[in-house]
Order: C-alpha cells, then sequence, then structure tokens
C-alpha cells in the first residue's frame, strides 16, 4: 500500500499530516477454571504448575541467548510504550542502555503506544522528558491511528459539513487538527453535568457523523450520554474506538481501568460494536513496513499486553516478544487459559543483552 502525502515523512516538534490504512480487530477469549476436590487441591495445584511449565516449554521460549534467539534475524524492534519503556511516569530499569545498544547495533526502533492521550509531538516531549533519544518519527499512537482512519475513509470528502465528537483527551483532538477534520467535546466537556432534574435533556449536534472514544481521566455522564445520542440518533454516526485495553498505567504504583471500560460504557449504551483503530489493528504496522521497504519477517513487536501487543504481532507477520514489566504475569503467560503464545518472553528488554559476569 502506497501513501501519497510526503509531509507524513517530515516530523519535527509538532504533530504530522497522516494517511490511512486498512482498520482490523481481535479480542482474546479466556474461560475460568477452578479445583472442584478441596481434599486434592494442593496435589492438584503442584501438578498444575509442573503441567503449565512443560507446555510452556514447548510453546514459548524464555529469552536466555538473546543473540542466537533474537538479534541475528531481527533488524527492527517495535515496541510498545506503556509497560515496556515506562510504568507511568517512571523509566523502566535499564531501558535507556537497552534502546542505545540496539541503536549501536543497527537496529532500527520504533515505538507504538494504545494511549491517545497524546498527540505524537506530545509523545515526543514525554520522551524528551524522560531523558530518552527518539526521534518524532519513530513515534506511533492510537491518537495518531483516528487521524489515519478519517484519512483512509475520507471523511472531509464523504461526510461534508460533517463533525466528530470526541469522548477522549487532547492527543485526539491535536490529530484531528492536523488534517482538518473539525470536532467538538473533548476536553471542552470536562466538568459538564447532564440536566437530570424533570424535563431535562441533553441537546446534541446533529451534524456529527462521527464517534470518537478514547482514554479519558475526565470520563463523565454527559459526555456517555452526548456519545449515546450522536450514535444512536444521527444518521451513518459512525462509533471509533482508539482502543480497547482492559487496564492502563497512570501511576506506576497499580493498574488503572483502562479504555476498554469507556467504550463498553457506549456499546453498552448503543448495542453497536466500534471501529478499532489501535492495536491489534494493522493500520499502524502497515505504515511503518511501507514507510521503510520492511521484510515484516525481519520486526519483532515486543509488549507487555497478549491481547493487543503480541496479537498485533502475530496477525502482521511479525516476530513477536512478551516482556513481564507490565500487565501480563508469568503466571498469566503460563495458563491453560491463555490461547496466545508469543514466540519469546524475559522479563524486560534488558534482557536483550546478556548481562556481564562480575
Amino acid at each position: 500500500m502506497k501513501f501519497a502525502l510526503a509531509a507524513l515523512l517530515t516530523l519535527a516538534t509538532h504533530a504530522p499530516a497522516v494517511h490511512g490504512f486498512g482498520v482490523v480487530g481481535s479480542r482474546l477469549a479466556r474461560s475460568p477454571s477452578a479445583f472442584h476436590n478441596t481434599q486434592r487441591a494442593n496435589l492438584a495445584t503442584s501438578a498444575g504448575a509442573f503441567s503449565a511449565t512443560s507446555r510452556l516449554s514447548a510453546k514459548v521460549d524464555r529469552l536466555t541467548e538473546p543473540n542466537g534467539q533474537l538479534m541475528k534475524d531481527v533488524d527492527v524492534f517495535i515496541f510498545d510504550c506503556d509497560g515496556v519503556i515506562w510504568r507511568g511516569d517512571s523509566v523502566i530499569d535499564n531501558v535507556k542502555e537497552t534502546l542505545a545498544k540496539l541503536r549501536k547495533e543497527g537496529k532500527k526502533c520504533f515505538f507504538v503506544t494504545n494511549n491517545s492521550t497524546k498527540s505524537r509531538a506530545g509523545y515526543k516531549k514525554k520522551f524528551d522528558s524522560l531523558g530518552l533519544d527518539v526521534a518524532a518519527e519513530e513515534i506511533f499512537s492510537s491518537s495518531f491511528a483516528v487521524a489515519a482512519h478519517f484519512e483512509q475513509t475520507k471523511f472531509l470528502e464523504k461526510k461534508k459539513g460533517k463533525k466528530v465528537f470526541v469522548l477522549g483527551e487532547i492527543g485526539v483532538c491535536d490529530e484531528l487538527d492536523m488534517i482538518g477534520v473539525p470536532w467538538i467535546g473533548g476536553p471542552q466537556d470536562e466538568g459538564k453535568v447532564a440536566p437530570m432534574q424533570p424535563g431535562g435533556k441533553v441537546e446534541h449536534d446533529h451534524d456529527v457523523g462521527a464517534v470518537v472514544v478514547g482514554f479519558d481521566r475526565h470520563i463523565n455522564y454527559y459526555k456517555i450520554q452526548y456519545a449515546q445520542l450522536c450514535i444512536n440518533e444521527n444518521e451513518d454516526c459512525e462509533f471509533i474506538a482508539t482502543n480497547l485495553d482492559a487496564v492502563t498505567h497512570l501511576t506506576d504504583a497499580q493498574e488503572w481501568a483502562g479504555n476498554g471500560s469507556m467504550v463498553g460504557a457506549i456499546k453498552g449504551c448503543t448495542g453497536q460494536e466500534p471501529n478499532l483503530v489501535g492495536k491489534p489493528s494493522a493500520l499502524m504496522i502497515d505504515y511503518i513496513a511501507d514507510k521503510e521497504n520492511l521484510d515484516r519477517s525481519k520486526i519483532c513487536m515486543v509488549g507487555d499486553r497478549l491481547d493487543t501487543d503480541i496479537l498485533f504481532g502475530q496477525n502482521n507477520g511479525l516476530k513477536t516478544c512478551l516482556v513481564l514489566s507490565g500487565v501480563t504475569s508469568e503466571e498469566k503467560l503460563l495458563s491453560d487459559d491463555n490461547k496466545v503464545a508469543p514466540d519469546f518472553y524475559a522479563d524486560s528488554i534488558a534482557d536483550f543483552f546478556v548481562k556481564a559476569s562480575a
């Protein structure tokens, strides 16, 4: 797939123009399991742990010899950010040094995040603030993916006079500004209260042709009501989700409810399924692979989530490496309920290089 807008390739400190790509989505199904015989619980637990470890050995390799297992076959690394590069506002141990070593060995690095709260320019500032030397052209966010989707679907041409309602933060709004798509909502709706007294109603704009739901730390009932009115009452109004992540890292102290909870609220009141533009959609990898003329078999997707990062890699012909520095534990990876097996797993990306012996 070729893209016509050369302006996208020249990124400095501002968010770029964007291009469109195909959109695909999928989610991981899980089922619970339990022991019913309490008298055998301890033995069953021990046996189950041994069995899980044996199965893991057959389908997932721990990264113990990175040169032989990974480095020799990979030219490009695509990293998730939250849980891989940082947690909240703290860089994960030895990430800076690892990235420097990868670049020294001639590896290309890209950073793809499902977090839509910042534009690409906003993420560049975050990398800078954390002391990480990352070029703006190497950063891709789901806020960028939203704008790319509107370019691909020719929103401005096919829905003349229409605008976008944003349930989300400034990142999506900034990216829409860069391509000239009019929007309402976003940070402007923070603190608004729905008039729920007798006879009260929320008046909505009938010219809204799409609703984008991204992560929003200031979500409120007014925004949910406004979104459902647009989707349910406006003709041909598209419902778009930046991502379906169940949890996210707002701080390094705990996991927080992610955009999946916000998308779920809108699904619940509209009965509609969203068009997904973030991982595991193919949108961003299509752009990266085309822009850099890359062999996908030489790319490794590195992430901390099975149902977004690893599926993103697997669905698009990439090698995959799960790191345990984010939301996925080794126990979850080994679980019988898990059906997504990465090629390798490691504690963090610091394991990409063998530590020197003391």
